[in-house]
């Protein structure tokens, strides 16, 4: 197919056909192929990046994703992060669609511990708190609630309260019994479900407050200096990841206390292929489990195929 006649699918053109559970499902689907290849470039002047992260998945697909990252800008009146994902087909290599990166990246990532927590958490669950108040903090409160009707209350913590009642309210109003929580850790200890989706470098979230049977979904750490968790929650949980090739060499929230000797890469008890295989899971209600969301291109390639294929489907309407 000439690439002028690749469709270019943006949120407009599809997101209306989205919904939570079938993202989920797509990342649980991809898990019951073959392994992904995956790898990653980048490049870097100055301040600005060009990051690339491929994946290749036998029987999906080839994805590539293609980011910049320009620190200027915000003064130029433009998004700082931008890019594209391209989909190639398995068995040709032809270019088959291009998506708008922050599509993908939207609903990869709280897919992603959707996913986590449909295997991990308790399904009874009625209490949660996020901590952060960002974006990424929003589409997790939507994709728990979509997977968990049980959920009774959504509490929102942030180191700035106002973001917290801010976000608080926008979810309210469309319908997510979700708080603002002034006191992180008596949120935490009324929890089943704790999620953290911070830019923090050292850990926000103590072990102390944990209560038993709580699964905790770990989101923001994504560079080898960044962590949430501490180590005595570390050292109490059932840990489980995504992906092994993506969270335990290069995210710090697993990288620091391997290499302190705080727990052992046995520690780490099954990713989602193990989930999905059933060779892995919450072996007691007592449990606490926690999931490190490290995200990655074949995570990306899964959520992807199934946007083109919502696509495919309204364009087919």
């Amino acid at each position: 197919m000439p690439a002028a006649n690749l469709p270019y699918l943006r949120a407009s053109d599809v997101e209306a056909r989205l919904d939570w559970p079938s993202m989920v499902q797509a990342i649980a689907d991809g898990h019951r192929l073959a392994p992904a290849r995956i790898g990653d470039l980048f490049l870097t002047r100055a301040g600005d990046t060009l990051l690339n992260r491929a994946a290749w998945i036998d029987g999906m697909g080839i994805g590539l994703k293609t980011v910049t990252v320009m620190q200027g800008n915000g003064a130029r009146g433009l998004p700082s992060v931008q890019g594209v994902m391209v989909l190639f087909d398995d068995v040709t290599g032809t270019p088959v669609a291009l998506i708008d990166s922050a599509l993908v990246t939207y609903w990869k990532t709280a897919a992603d511990s959707g996913l986590g927590a449909r295997h991990l958490a308790r399904p009874d669950s009625r209490q949660m708190v996020i901590i952060g108040a960002g974006q990424v903090a929003g589409s997790l409160a939507r994709v728990y609630h979509a997977i968990f009707p049980s959920l009774e209350r959504i509490s929102i913590w942030n180191r700035t309260a106002a973001t917290a009642q801010t976000l608080a309210k926008t979810l309210a109003a469309n319908g997510i019994p979700a708080v603002a929580a002034p006191d992180l850790a008596q949120a935490v200890g009324q929890a089943d479900i704790v999620a953290s989706a911070t830019m923090a470098r050292e850990p926000v979230l103590r072990g102390e407050w944990v209560r038993p049977g709580t699964h905790v979904d770990l989101v923001g750490a994504f560079r080898a200096d960044m962590r949430e968790a501490d180590d005595a929650l570390l050292r109490r949980a059932c840990i489980f990841v995504d992906s092994r090739d993506t969270t335990l060499d290069h995210i710090g929230e697993l990288k620091i206390p391997l290499a302190a000797g705080v727990i052992t890469r046995d520690d780490v008890l099954g990713d989602f292929h193990d989930l999905e295989a059933g060779r892995s899971g919450r072996m007691s209600s007592d449990d606490i489990t926690l999931f490190k969301n490290g995200g990655g291109a074949h995570l990306d390639l899964m959520i992807a195929g199934a946007i083109l294929a919502a696509w495919k489907g309204t364009a087919d309407a």
